[in-house]
């Protein structure tokens, strides 16, 4: 089961300079141009937009590639397509015209078509004012049903895929309706699965639903024939909730003065202080590194959490957070030398990328 994948972080650091950047670049040029043939202007402009400032996000995920051997640059496509879709939908969602859930149910069932090579693709926008896309939305789609369309044994792990799927689609329908309904409804929601994952509050639940690692992870396997459904099993334990929560507490950590200003749902707003708030990222960090040990390529996995840690408190956003710069240490700290690498890594990338 073993596959041969770095787990020094240099070496991998040196892997994602010189190879899977460059080749997210040639993916996301190519539907940055698709998206540039949109018709309709607002569908254009949220396409555009949401290339433009969350390309970061198909690169961090294209760090799973490595799992997938030499398939890497299918998985890479699948990555960025599917990151896309998701970025894409936020957009439609979060900054243009609807707040209708219904529209978001049918947006967001684009994501589920495109784990689910069996299905056709669909008028998502159906529910909505804006219609031409110039087949935008479907050519993603079926960029990833293609690529899933290779993976032999995929039916042995497409139901993992498709509960996190179905998760992250219903944190996007609820937290993205009208203002007065959000929170109710994510509280309601969370009733639903609180027997299951009782250590979180309702605002942490939902942020560990807003990842795809776990999806990115599962499909990287699948392309190099390691998946299978107790492996599947593994994944999703390891990474659902502690993982992807990390993930998606550090972006929201380093968010909460632009949603402020923007009016965003932010769920580090809901902690009693920031005395909690660090409590809390401690814990995830501290669990989400007692379940990745359980998964083959070991290594590989820690390494992710510590990459996260290391990217996430390394952005330029952190600069302006001063009240927060003891819990950045502590939480550095807590992450060990590798998160310390990567986040010394990092911002000397974003340095000479003019980011500072």
């Amino acid at each position: 089961m073993t596959l041969h994948v770095p787990t020094n972080a240099p070496v991998l650091m040196k892997n994602v300079y010189q190879k899977i950047f460059p080749q997210v670049k040639i993916e996301l040029n190519y539907w940055r141009k698709r998206a540039e043939q949109i018709p309709n202007k607002e569908l254009r402009t949220q396409a555009l937009a949401s290339i433009q400032t969350k390309k970061f996000h198909c690169q961090g995920g294209s760090v799973y590639s490595v799992l997938s051997g030499g398939q890497w640059e299918k998985s890479i496509r699948f990555i960025v397509a599917y990151q896309t879709i998701s970025d894409y939908l936020d957009n439609l969602c979060d900054r243009s015209t609807s707040l209708d859930p219904t529209d978001f149910r049918m947006l967001h069932q684009s994501m589920e078509d495109a784990l689910s090579p069996e299905n056709k693709a669909k008028n998502y926008y159906q529910y909505r004012e804006e219609q031409d896309d110039g087949e935008y939305l479907v050519n993603l789609v079926q960029t990833c049903q293609a690529v899933l369309r290779e993976i032999d044994d995929y039916t042995d792990f497409q139901n993992h895929m498709i509960q996190l799927e179905s998760l992250y689609s219903d944190l996007q329908v609820h937290k993205h309706v009208t203002h007065h309904e959000r929170i109710p409804r994510l509280e309601k929601w969370f009733q639903e699965h609180q027997q299951k994952w009782p250590m979180l509050s309702w605002y942490e639940f939902s942020a560990c639903t807003g990842s795809t690692l776990g999806i990115f992870c599962m499909v990287s396997y699948g392309l190099n024939n390691k998946m299978t459904t107790k492996l599947a099993d593994n994944i999703f334990e390891s990474y659902f909730p502690f993982l992807q929560g990390l993930h998606i507490m550090l972006d929201y950590f380093i968010d909460q003065q632009e949603d402020k200003e923007e009016g965003d749902l932010n769920f580090c707003n809901y902690y009693q202080n920031e005395d909690e708030l660090e409590k809390r990222l401690l814990y995830f960090v501290e669990q989400t590194n007692k379940q990745v040990q359980t998964l083959p390529e070991r290594g590989f996995h820690e390494m992710i959490q510590h990459g996260l840690v290391g990217l996430y408190l390394a952005d330029p956003k952190v600069r302006k957070m001063r009240q927060f710069q003891p819990t950045v240490k502590r939480l550095l700290k807590a992450s060990g030398r590798k998160s310390q690498f990567f986040h010394w890594n990092i911002k000397m990338y974003n340095r000479l990328a003019g980011r500072y």
